[in-house]
């Protein structure tokens, strides 16, 4: 059984407005996300995490006739670890995977899940990921360009990121007892000594960060709607 994990807990700062609920065609940015693991077929069910203030406004948003696979609704925390790890406390005795991913991925598909799970299932974690494909520069702190960094290799993590319960459990537990601080659950299983595969993605599934983010959104959900229709 697969449980997913939605992570809404964002301030949205660098938006200028909440990203969770800006419309993205006729439904926001969450609405886009959720579907994808609802339309999942291995997705048993859906733990939404968000900022409490938020709460109310995503039930309004994700409503039990639409999203019938959603199991709770969370408070999350000052950091992305801690958010996971409420919605973790809310997981089914039934859970056996775990997919943690970012509501402001909304261009995420079902195949992707289903892609990445069955390389969860095989090894224990994966990640689906994108080939960094531009030239990398590092820079000192004046932004004066000081070398290049190899890109052969080198992959942007995407989320959904899924792993078997007890490993994710344990990645938790062991963050948790460092007071350690992670940006993403595959850092979690790193510090374990257990290898994450990543799952090669060659489709849309950018983070909504900037404005801009959303007008590109928009432009390839036309897209795939148009191409649905021929």
């Amino acid at each position: 059984m697969l449980t997913a994990i939605i992570v809404a807990g964002g301030s949205s700062r660098r938006m200028g407005f909440d990203k969770t609920f800006a419309l993205l065609g006729d439904k926001p940015v969450i609405a886009h996300s959720a579907a994808a693991f609802q339309s999942a077929e291995n997705v048993a069910d859906i733990i939404v995490v968000g900022r409490q203030d938020c709460l109310e406004q995503l039930r309004e948003t994700l409503t039990p006739a639409a999203f019938g696979k959603l199991r709770a609704f969370v408070a999350g925390g000052a950091q992305r670890q801690d958010s996971v790890a409420a919605g973790l406390k809310q997981l089914s005795p039934a859970a056996e995977f775990i997919a943690v991913h970012d509501a402001a991925r909304p261009l995420v598909t079902p195949s992707a899940i289903e892609r990445v799970y069955a390389a969860a299932r095989e090894h224990g974690a994966a990640s689906l990921a994108a080939p960094v494909v531009d030239t990398l520069k590092r820079a000192d702190e004046t932004r004066l360009v000081t070398g290049s960094v190899d890109r052969e290799g080198v992959y942007a993590m995407q989320t959904p990121q899924i792993f078997s319960r007890e490993l994710l459990m344990n990645a938790y537990g062991r963050v948790a007892a460092s007071n350690g601080a992670i940006t993403d659950e595959v850092s979690a299983v790193e510090a374990l000594g257990h290898k994450v595969v990543l799952v090669p993605n060659d489709d849309f599934n950018f983070k909504i960060t900037f404005a801009g983010d959303l007008e590109l959104a928009r432009l390839v959900l036309a897209q795939r709607q148009q191409s649905a229709t021929h």
